[in-house]
């Protein structure tokens, strides 16, 4: 058998690995400048220092690809994220995610009320705040980190939960937190903050 040489197919090789290798950059590139939008709202190290803007550091992985999922399909409506995530592929998805849950969660800087986190202490186990997101309050899988989140976001938010339960959103939360006062959420609000 006689072997023919192509001289053409180490250059196609070399051009093929050369885009590949393009390809994998510009995929980098792009989450790392999604990553530099997120940080706009949300801190450069993923702790927020912005009024009613969630701390996205230290969060469970699977909690953000499921949130930037459900918000991409249109499941979950937050109009400030609706141009970022409209066209975040799922190879985004799960960067952005694995980023967030690399990061370690800081206090926010808010002034925490020592008398309100103690009664939340108190509220926390009564409404099963322990058990889905960890005694921690570190969160898990699905459940979010609310442990160090930032008070003045986590009020309105478990105020939804309870008043106008969110497409998409796990309905253990809303049954946990139905028929709680005002003062119970910014009490627990103040205690998850505390951690």
């Amino acid at each position: 058998m006689m072997c023919i040489k192509q001289p053409w197919r180490p250059r196609a090789l070399g051009l093929a690995a050369a885009l590949t290798f393009a390809a994998t950059a510009s995929q980098a590139a792009t989450l790392q400048e999604r990553i530099a939008l997120c940080a706009g709202c949300h801190g450069e190290d993923g702790n927020s220092k912005i009024d009613k803007i969630p701390s996205l550091a230290g969060q469970p992985a699977f909690f953000v690809l499921n949130s930037l999922f459900l918000m991409r399909e249109g499941v979950r409506k937050v109009d400030a994220m609706a141009s970022f995530v409209k066209d975040l592929t799922d190879e985004e998805l799960d960067g952005l995610s694995r980023h967030y849950a690399a990061l370690p969660a800081k206090p926010s800087g808010e002034k925490i009320d020592a008398a309100l986190a103690q009664k939340g202490a108190a509220v926390a186990p009564q409404r099963g705040c322990v058990s889905c997101p960890l005694p921690t309050l570190a969160g898990q899988e699905q459940m979010p980190r609310v442990a160090r989140q930032r008070i003045d976001y986590l009020i309105p938010t478990l105020r939804s939960y309870r008043d106008a339960p969110r497409p998409g959103a796990d309905t253990a939360m809303s049954a946990a937190i139905a028929g709680a006062s005002d003062a119970d959420i910014a009490a627990l609000a103040n205690f998850a903050a505390s951690k």
